[in-house]
């Protein structure tokens, strides 16, 4: 009777065997295919580049967004008090090459807009039409130190991308 259990479990087993077996082939093939695909799609995609686009929709050219590093820091007093305000800056243009060549006037346009966030109240800073304002003004004193040292308007407006008063 030992024998004749040991006989019929043994082809449960090497069932079992055989189909953990196949799981594990099936996963081990799920697992090269997903990477063998995606080495494929990412390399495909580094030897053919994309055309850039050089205007949208509407006709207009892309924008070309350009950082202005270090971001502003100004102090204020206000009553009796030590205050700060920093600013980043971020310019938005439509033509590189023009903008590469106001890049050479940064240090007028730094000067420019040091200036300016310096003389503000800092009870005007505190409200967003305030800060807007101080937007304009600053897009502003850029454009017209492009339109002196270039010859146009290279920057269609400034952006404040970090706006902290302490």
């Amino acid at each position: 009777m030992a024998k004749s259990d040991a006989a019929v479990k043994d082809p449960a087993g090497k069932g079992k065997l055989k189909l953990i077996l196949v799981v594990v082939a099936a996963l081990l093939l799920a697992v090269g295919l997903s990477v063998g695909a995606t080495w494929y799609f990412m390399h495909s995609a580094q030897s053919k580049p994309e055309p850039m686009a050089e205007s949208t929709g509407t006709g207009k050219p892309v924008a070309i967004y350009e950082p202005m590093a270090p971001a502003f820091i100004a102090n204020y007093n206000h009553n009796g008090r030590q205050r700060y305000m920093q600013v980043s800056i971020t310019l938005q243009a439509r033509n590189q090459a023009d903008l590469d060549a106001l890049k050479v006037h940064m240090p007028v346009i730094r000067n420019n807009l040091v200036m300016l966030f310096s003389a503000q109240s800092f009870d005007t800073l505190a409200t967003p039409v305030g800060q807007e304002m101080l937007r304009q003004k600053a897009t502003a004193s850029v454009q017209e130190v492009a339109q002196k040292e270039v010859g146009k308007v290279v920057v269609e407006q400034l952006l404040f991308t970090n706006f902290v008063l302490q």
